[in-house]
């Protein structure tokens, strides 16, 4: 049996047995079912924190994959519960564009609409449609199921936009847009922002801390100390070796994160 994985990302932490639930379906269905947890401490409700695990987890998986991400504050809403495949690979989960920023940059092949009850749950509670929508529909696409019996095709789906950087007076202007559990500040400015400036002359501030240039790996920061990289996802993050950044300074999401060019000789405030 080609037993392609099914991932899941949630807001539903460890404390409640909603994950257990969704795997319970799962397995009910088909239980030769390959399930793997990517996240389940997305901060709740936090859709582009689930937008951004998924965006960069899901190129990691083989061709075949069914990716479930439920972070849905509008669960039992008018939004859609969706199927969007793309370039070998399925997504599920509502319509609020916890889905999109994975399928940035990627051709769409088919959007469907989890229209047809025949694979839901019954009866469909307005609270929980990871276990009555899309775990069902992900076992039984795991079984072979064609896409097109889940419902109808659908021409659009919500899209998050980036968190957009903006450039005034030779500086950049990003914020923080997610704190990992190593408490490691990641910020929209992507490496490619970065790449009109010196990468060793920048002043990089963030809730009142300043820091000097960009470290080449962790270890070359200092312990006790923020210090800036560009981490796996590309991103510009704020660290501290062996400590974390987000007590050193008390940063939060959404804080504001400032980057500029010093002179020759110049020091960061």
């Amino acid at each position: 049996m080609d037993l392609k994985p099914i991932t899941l990302t949630t807001d539903f932490g460890h404390t409640d047995p909603f994950v257990g639930i969704m795997k319970g379906v799962i397995f009910g269905i088909n239980p030769h079912a390959n399930v793997i947890d990517l996240s389940h401490g997305i901060p709740a409700q936090d859709l582009l924190a689930g937008a951004l695990v998924l965006r960069y987890a899901a190129p990691a998986f083989p061709s075949g994959t069914i990716h479930i991400a439920v972070v849905d504050p509008g669960v039992g809403s008018e939004r859609r519960p969706l199927l969007i495949e793309s370039e070998g690979a399925f997504f599920i989960g509502p319509d609020n564009g916890v889905l999109s920023l994975a399928l940035e940059g990627k051709t769409v092949s088919r959007i469907t609409h989890l229209a047809n009850e025949s694979y839901h749950l019954k009866p469909i509670s307005a609270t929980f449609h990871g276990r009555d929508i899309f775990a069902p529909v992900a076992a039984y696409l795991s079984l072979g199921i064609a896409p097109g019996d889940f419902g109808d095709s659908v021409n659009d789906f919500t899209r998050l936009a980036w968190p957009k950087v903006t450039e005034a007076a030779g500086a950049l202007a990003g914020k923080v847009i997610y704190i990992d559990g190593f408490g490691n500040l990641i910020t929209n400015i992507r490496e490619r922002d970065l790449s009109p400036f010196d990468p060793q002359g920048l002043a990089i501030s963030v809730a009142g801390v300043t820091v000097r240039g960009i470290a080449s790996h962790y270890r070359s920061g200092g312990e006790r100390v923020c210090t800036a990289i560009i981490n796996s996802w590309g991103l510009l993050e704020i660290f501290s070796f062996k400590g974390n950044a987000q007590l050193l300074c008390g940063a939060q999401i959404g804080d504001a994160v400032s980057v500029r060019q010093t002179g020759t000789g110049e020091q960061a405030p």
